[in-house]
């Protein structure tokens, strides 16, 4: 299991840097975010064993078990799935990294509940796709300079969820908009520290990279 999970993983970091050299960026700008979604803990810790130091997850109750049978420390932890309010308080709990804040009431309850700087990043719906969540990019900057003044978060990018495609230059686009918007955003001065871009995963990270993703979320390239 590790040899085969270590190829894998070597496969995908290799193709990053690739992508990233292709944009005239380094690799290691570009953080591997290994999303463990319906992985048991004994192959996350094989695939921290290869070098996986980030590690995602897409809802809150599942993570709980997955944290504790990991030693502490061990991984960064990042939420790359829905949170709904009533779950800040084990969110916090739980994970250093949230991509998908996309409201200010959730802001709100994650400040309250912070024990420390906790980064996020703001869900940014780009594609405009009803059936999933994230601010419109129109709203994305007054969502942004709510987030900055909350005690105890740290904004620290945008996040966005290209439509499904069998063609990953469909959706260059989407990576290049929500480029285009953090860069507007950093030159308005909407927040300190916006500069995470996470975007991207198995079936378009390369695109992504090319666009300038400095985080991917990767799961069936490594776990299958």
């Amino acid at each position: 299991m590790v040899s085969e999970l270590a190829a894998r993983i070597a496969r995908v970091r290799e193709r990053i840097a690739r992508a990233a050299a292709r944009s005239g960026r380094r690799p290691e700008d570009v953080t591997l975010v290994a999303v463990t979604k319906g992985v048991e803990p004994e192959r996350i810790a094989a695939a921290v064993a290869c070098g996986i130091t980030d590690v995602g997850e897409n809802r809150v109750q599942e993570a709980a078990a997955k944290v504790r049978a990991l030693p502490a420390g061990s991984v960064r932890w990042h939420l790359v799935g829905h949170l709904q309010r009533n779950k800040a308080r084990a969110a916090v709990e739980l994970f250093q990294v949230i991509h998908s804040v996309d409201r200010l009431a959730l802001g709100v309850e994650l400040s309250r509940r912070a024990r420390g700087p906790l980064e996020v990043l703001v869900q940014v719906n780009v594609a405009g796709e009803p059936q999933k969540f994230g601010v419109a990019p129109s709203d994305a900057a007054g969502l942004v300079r709510a987030l900055a003044g909350l005690p105890g978060l740290r904004v620290v990018g945008l996040m966005t969820i290209a439509p499904l495609s069998d063609d990953p230059q469909a959706v260059r686009p989407v990576f290049a908009r929500l480029r285009e918007l953090r860069d507007d955003l950093v030159r308005r001065g909407a927040a300190p520290g916006l500069v995470h871009l996470s975007m991207g995963m198995s079936q378009d990270f390369e695109v992504a990279v090319e666009e300038g993703a400095t985080m991917v979320r990767i799961g069936r390239a490594i776990f299958g």
